[in-house]
């Protein structure tokens, strides 16, 4: 796809860019983080991403942010680590630096990611030392990444254009009008460009929370994902065991501090949380999945009682098989969803490279580290009692994308008798 055409308000398209981005902003600070008065937020940004920065701080001090502190990553300082830096480095992570983001969530600091980089940075290097460095992250970063599956503070995911990015989405427009092609996909996607988008996304909300009520009130014991026709590698035909007590969540929720949020921007999913020993059958990737620089393809495996026991790829199967072995819970799930294929961002036809956007064309599920927010009470219970009802646990949680067009879903009740759920990738009712 060489260009992006989106519906936007008169208005809107009228805007000045940087009037665009305040939009974005706004909606960044006061629907994703919702922050508050007082409250501290930590930014983590690509360089490229400073624009955009910049106009969410003015947002989030006129909301009366205490302090705002962003830390900016630069991919070509990340691939300098892997062309130059000694063997040793890639079993290293700054522990201080990820103690420190698990102080500020603790203290209540909100967090906001903003992604951007670019998704094939590391498609090039050795899958061995990626996955060691990854592996080194993880381990650092999980104290921190706890409380943020706890759902213990306000956090949210928006994404800023970037060139590399932009170049790979749209590979056969000018850089200039891959950067703006971008953009235009970022606010539509974002729903920022209708006359008031704080209400659109109220709205919004209020959509997925009646599909997330209507699918808690079934209380399936399981879902079944089969693909019809001209199935991408292969075709699907996979069981996935609910975890006892899972709730379905989706769109906005209020988080432990009582602060209600989006932590995704956009959003367009109902997740909750498999059980880890009850997922069987076979599974097709529909999407490519960009994970942490590297670019793996073609995505097929084989599940048994829960665990991956054959997996392949037809560009990148190394570093999947890595990704699989990080730790006993990374050939397990730890989160399913469900996306109609009529969302907006499946309908723009754009394969975006970046999970936040994919994730929300189409039904996908996660490896390894299960939300405990997505069982009754689970905010509450230790890591024992989570592993009781089935929720995994690992130091990863990387979604893949295996729904679309030829998706069927059915929910399978207590007494095995099957519901249609989906067909064709669009809700039943």
């Amino acid at each position: 796809m060489s260009s992006a055409s989106f519906a936007a308000s008169a208005p809107f398209t009228l805007l000045p860019f940087e009037k665009k981005l305040d939009r974005l902003a706004e909606v960044a600070v006061r629907v994703g983080v919702g922050l508050q008065p007082e409250q501290e937020l930590v930014i983590t940004a690509p360089v490229e991403a400073q624009q955009l920065v910049r106009h969410i701080t003015e947002q989030a001090y006129k909301a009366g942010a205490k302090l705002v502190t962003t830390f900016y990553a630069d991919d070509a300082t990340s691939l300098a680590r892997y062309l130059y830096a000694p063997d040793s480095s890639f079993d290293y992570a700054p522990v201080w630096y990820y103690d420190a983001l698990a102080a500020a969530y603790r203290s209540n600091a909100a967090r906001m990611g903003i992604t951007g980089a670019d998704p094939a940075l590391l498609a090039g290097q050795d899958p061995a030392l990626v996955s060691r460095a990854n592996a080194a992250a993880s381990r650092a970063y999980k104290p921190a990444m706890d409380l943020i599956t706890r759902f213990a503070i306000n956090w949210t995911i928006v994404a800023a254009a970037t060139p590399a990015w932009a170049s790979l989405v749209f590979p056969h427009d000018s850089h200039e009008r891959a950067l703006a092609n971008l953009w235009d996909a970022i606010f539509h996607t974002s729903r920022i460009t209708g006359e008031d988008p704080i209400e659109d996304w109220r709205r919004h909300n209020a959509n997925i929370s009646r599909r997330v009520d209507l699918l808690n009130n079934k209380r399936y014991g399981a879902l079944r994902f089969f693909t019809s026709g001209d199935a991408p590698n292969g075709g699907t035909d996979l069981t996935v065991g609910l975890a006892d007590q899972h709730l379905w969540c989706g769109g906005g929720a209020t988080a432990a501090n009582g602060v209600y949020c989006n932590p995704n921007i956009p959003t367009e999913e109902c997740f909750t949380t498999p059980h880890k020993d009850r997922v069987n059958g076979h599974v097709a990737a529909s999407k490519p999945l960009s994970h942490q620089g590297t670019l793996i393809e073609g995505i097929r495996c084989t599940f048994e009682n829960g665990r991956i026991v054959a997996a392949k790829a037809t560009r990148g199967e190394d570093a999947l098989k890595k990704l699989i072995g990080t730790d006993e819970g990374a050939c397990r799930l730890g989160e399913v969803a469900l996306v109609p294929h009529n969302s907006p961002i499946a309908q723009s036809g754009i394969l975006f490279w970046n999970t936040l956007f994919d994730e929300n064309a189409a039904s996908h599920i996660a490896l390894g580290q299960a939300y405990s927010t997505c069982l009754m009470g689970g905010e509450s219970m230790d890591k024992e009692q989570l592993a009781a009802l089935g929720a995994n646990q690992s130091l990863i949680h990387v979604d893949w994308m295996i729904g679309g067009a030829t998706m069927n879903v059915d929910g399978l009740c207590a007494n095995r008798a099957a519901e249609p759920v989906m067909r064709n990738g669009d809700w039943v009712s």
